[in-house]
């Protein structure tokens, strides 16, 4: 089963939402909001593809930070904003069935590795 993590209204989320419905290909949604991140996972998700990629630094939460903690960010304070304002990770993570991630959505990346 396919595991995915993001927040129900984010457009990036809903295309991702609507790819994997138009090539009938189930899987289990995980509200960030509702259900926040376990810090394993977290950590898991980390080792994989680095804090680097799974901060979204484009979005209302980044910019919500002050000037100091986005100046001084690193591996461990990263983390730490992640497990309080999961809103903060990038949309949508996607779980596959052997543990890769897919992190963002692009259409290309999702054919190579689910058709």
């Amino acid at each position: 089963m396919l595991n995915l993590f993001g927040i129900p209204n984010c457009d990036t989320m809903k295309k991702a939402r609507k790819w994997l419905a138009d090539h009938s290909l189930d899987y289990e949604f995980h509200d960030y909001k509702k259900l926040g991140v376990d810090a394993d996972m977290l950590d898991d998700w980390m080792n994989q593809v680095g804090w680097e990629v799974l901060l979204n630094r484009r979005g209302m939460m980044w910019r919500k930070l002050d000037d100091k903690t986005r100046d001084n960010i690193d591996a461990d304070s990263a983390r730490k904003i992640m497990l309080e304002t999961p809103s903060i990770i990038k949309r949508p993570v996607l779980v596959l069935e052997n543990g890769k991630l897919l992190v963002g959505f692009k259409e290309t990346d999702y054919q190579n590795e689910l058709l």
